[in-house]
């Protein structure tokens, strides 16, 4: 029955992964998967999350079923972290969470409400986006569409070129995927102009925003991350957040996520959240307990909360801080091209403004993984490292 069957490629970048594992190279670099790093190369638990556990491990008294949408006391902990306590759309209940795994569930789950409900509904992605983002909305039935974003001659952002395209082809209806901050895969985010432009542009054209927060507190704050995201969600009468507690928690494992629907009346996000609660159902049924019991043990005891937000600033800072050194040590390395941008950019990732063959040569003849698109995971380096990247970039760049 499976004879007619043929092998498909994986994703590159688990490959670029599994390549630096088997590398023998004592000098080798991964700058390619998507997790924190510390300066050890490790990507460690949190304080905080270690004595959440420690209390659940004292107190969980079941492993019974939570429910399609999760704990219900985990709901207002979604919105407070994403909008804000006491926002407006919260104590109106215009919005209504559920808990998934992960962020990705989260998508699953919007590619599935979209599907069934948004019949005509194209989703608009950046050019580039998340590597999963087509295929998630894809294996939905959703047409997927790409607005311009990245511009490799600047190394910036394409906006004029985003909203052209959007304006000449966007239809009332269609979705447009934002990213929250720290955009995956270029670090390149929208400021605060760009999103009072497309908030506007969104009401005009009837657009459904689907705003994906993955990594909120890893750019500038867990509350200046998302700024973009709540001015317009103030702004606009319906809109889905899918957010991620992954990174900014560290409990990648663990599979904790958000899907978030606000509407313009509590009983429309009433409706909207119980046809999600069915695509749920014919998707995985119920979600895993262990990281949102963690994250909500931590946010509704005020000294692990504190001790959380510093684990979270304390990662932030040290991830710009080597965005800084790894421009100044690139310049001081003699490299012929100017990487000041990497300073500019958020979050883990890097759209580095490599070709192709330099990250090849890298890979081949220093063991340095990068993806083939030039983007690296800022994570990864560590100062340990740094002054053999960056020689490497330079003797490879010229």
């Amino acid at each position: 029955m499976f004879k007619h069957l043929q092998a498909v490629s994986g994703d590159p970048l688990l490959a670029l992964i599994i390549a630096h594992k088997q590398d023998p190279n004592p000098n080798k670099i991964d700058l390619g998967v998507g997790v924190y790093k510390d300066d050890n190369g490790h990507t460690p638990i949190l304080n905080s999350v270690k004595k959440a556990e420690a209390i659940l491990l004292e107190q969980e008294d079941s492993k019974s079923y939570l429910g399609i949408y999760g704990a219900t006391e985990f709901e207002p902990i979604i919105q407070n972290l994403v909008l804000g306590e006491n926002n407006e759309i919260i104590t109106s209940k215009r919005i209504r969470s559920t808990q998934t795994p992960g962020g990705t569930g989260a998508l699953k789950v919007a590619a599935d409400f979209i599907s069934a409900n948004l019949k005509d509904a194209r989703l608009w992605v950046s050019d580039p986006t998340w590597g999963n983002h087509e295929s998630i909305f894809n294996s939905a039935g959703v047409e997927v569409k790409a607005y311009p974003y990245y511009d490799p001659a600047t190394n910036g952002l394409r906006f004029d070129a985003m909203m052209a395209t959007l304006e000449a082809e966007a239809n009332e209806g269609d979705v447009l995927l934002l990213h929250a901050c720290c955009h995956n895969p270029t670090g390149i985010d929208l400021q605060k102009e760009h999103w009072e432009v497309i908030t506007e542009f969104v009401k005009k054209r009837g657009l459904l925003p689907l705003v994906d927060a993955a990594y909120q507190g890893f750019g500038d704050g867990l509350d200046e991350d998302l700024a973009g995201l709540r001015h317009m969600a103030s702004r606009v009468p319906n809109m889905l957040i899918a957010n991620s507690f992954s990174k900014n928690f560290g409990i990648y494992r663990d599979r904790c996520g958000g899907l978030s629907v606000i509407a313009d009346t509590a009983e429309e996000a009433n409706n909207a959240f119980s046809i999600i609660g069915q695509a749920i159902r014919a998707n995985y049924s119920m979600p895993p307990a262990h990281g949102a019991a963690v994250v909500y043990t931590i946010m509704n005891d005020p000294k692990l909360k504190a001790e959380w937000e510093e684990e979270v600033t304390a990662m932030r800072d040290r991830i710009n801080g080597l965005r800084k050194k790894l421009v100044d040590k690139l310049a001081s390395s003699g490299v012929s091209k100017n990487f000041a941008f990497i300073q500019d950019q958020r979050g883990m990732f890097s759209y580095s403004g490599l070709t192709i063959e330099q990250v090849r040569t890298l890979r081949s003849e220093y063991a340095i993984y990068i993806a083939d698109t030039g983007r690296m995971s800022i994570a990864g380096v560590s100062d340990t490292n740094i002054d053999y990247l960056c020689e490497s970039i330079a003797k490879v760049v010229g």
